[in-house]
């Protein structure tokens, strides 16, 4: 079974997602910091999901 951690803080999620937008790539934070690219590209996902520019899915007040 894999490894368990405590979820990420809203903050620095935020955070990453906000890179993101400014032009760094999931890859390049992934390195740098501990989430994975994978994940990275969920939490922006969700963060377009959440501003009306997707709708593939159901939003964070939705779930």
């Amino acid at each position: 079974m894999g490894k368990h951690r405590n979820p990420y803080p809203p903050e620095f999620r935020a955070q990453l997602v906000e890179l993101v937008k400014a032009g760094r790539t999931p890859e390049d934070l992934a390195r740098e910091f501990e989430p994975t690219a994978q994940t990275i590209y969920n939490w922006v996902a969700q963060s377009d999901r959440d501003a009306g520019k997707r709708h593939d899915g159901l939003t964070t007040s939705e779930r």
